[in-house]
């Protein structure tokens, strides 16, 4: 009897294919073979009318134990092995199950204890756990004394064995369950977690890379605006670089979409060049980044954008000077000394970049400008 166990040992394991889940119900099924042993003594006994109600009560104590396990392993899909059940219908599930056992005793005899054992798992799968275990320790010292003491019934000390031990085990999976679902639980909420990140990170890194080139073009069309009536030349020109700046920024999105971005400090410097000339901004930049290790180069590269576009967009400033060191850059301006309003997202960003290299953003308002820099020690 002790095999038995095996019975609950399916609905742990709650599949979310449909098909998985009917065979979980097959293999639940070929346990209860060990019905067949009150069935067979009832069926010899067919000439007695207490041996059709002993198989009668047999048969639905099959069907009842079956929906059972088919309502509990549905109900209990990727989620804790507890009971999915009221307390009031779990202790009606496990009273029914008791009553249909008394029945088989009663009708066919000690052949009918069999009925214990599976008593004892639906408890486990109905009941908390103390109430299970109070449960089936009763079913299975009851059943055992009533082997003792009614007349005519020879003692089996394999009843007893064999129900505790399918309590045992029952509740061991259950809680083999539990750990592993706790496990899907964190694996999944570190899945969603790490979705996050990456959607924060996808938004940062395209809001830095839009920001700089639509502030760009926007000032770039501003001037080309202003100039079509004065110098229809230059005007073409900016035009032109109003086309060119625009690929840019698309290849730039294709690239950042495409999961592959390569940031050059060279090119951001000679891109803050040409925004700054547009922007009608005397720029002092350097004109070698020799000094920067290679480690540090794209974050240079995004302060230095990040920078530049803050001063574009809001410092009305007539100056600006970016300094590069082996640990640190820096873009100073003379304006009004709001570099970073408005540009929380961006700046943001740069945040979270520096430090993780172990750096920090500094900004400050001077009199007058801004000061935008970034230090790794």
């Amino acid at each position: 009897m002790t095999s038995v166990s095996g019975m609950s040992t399916t609905p742990a394991y709650a599949e979310n294919a449909t098909g998985t889940r009917r065979w979980g119900l097959f293999f639940a099924g070929i346990w209860l073979i060990y019905l067949f042993s009150p069935l067979s003594a009832a069926w010899d006994m067919r000439d007695h009318p207490q041996a059709w109600i002993g198989i009668l009560a047999t048969l639905a104590f099959a069907g009842i134990y079956l929906s059972v396990f088919r309502t509990m392993r549905w109900r209990r899909a990727l989620a804790p092995f507890r009971a999915p059940l009221p307390a009031a219908k779990g202790i009606l599930v496990v009273a029914v199950m008791v009553a249909l056992g008394v029945v088989m005793c009663v009708t066919i005899g000690q052949e009918g204890t069999a009925a214990a054992v599976y008593v004892a798992v639906v408890c486990v799968m109905c009941l908390q756990t103390r109430w299970a275990w109070a449960a089936a320790v009763a079913v299975a010292f009851t059943t055992y004394a009533a082997t003792l003491w009614v007349p005519g019934w020879h003692a089996d000390a394999s009843i007893l064995f064999g129900t505790l031990v399918a309590t045992l085990a029952i509740w061991g999976i259950s809680q083999a369950i539990n750990r592993n679902t706790e496990v899907l639980s964190v694996r999944a909420e570190n899945a969603r977690l790490a979705l996050a990140d990456e959607r924060n990170r996808f938004a940062r890194d395209l809001h830095d890379i839009l920001g700089h080139s639509l502030t760009v073009i926007t000032v770039k069309a501003e001037l080309a605006n202003r100039l079509i009536d004065v110098d229809t030349e230059r005007a073409r020109a900016e035009l032109d670089d109003l086309e060119r700046l625009s690929r840019d920024a698309l290849a730039d999105v294709r690239r950042a979409v495409d999961g592959y971005r390569e940031l050059t400090l060279p090119g951001e410097l000679a891109r803050a060049r040409t925004a700054l000339s547009a922007a009608e901004i005397e720029a002092d930049l350097p004109h070698s980044t020799d000094d920067v290790p290679s480690d540090l180069r794209e974050l240079f590269a995004w302060a230095v954008r990040e920078g530049i576009t803050n001063v574009i967009r809001h410092s009305g400033a007539r100056r600006c000077t970016v300094r590069l060191g082996a640990h640190e850059v820096e873009v100073r301006d003379d304006g009004r000394g709001t570099g970073s309003a408005g540009a929380g997202h961006g700046i943001t960003g740069l945040r979270e970049r520096a430090a993780a290299l172990g750096g920090t953003v500094v900004t400050q308002s001077l009199h007058p400008g801004f000061s935008l820099k970034v230090v790794v020690p």
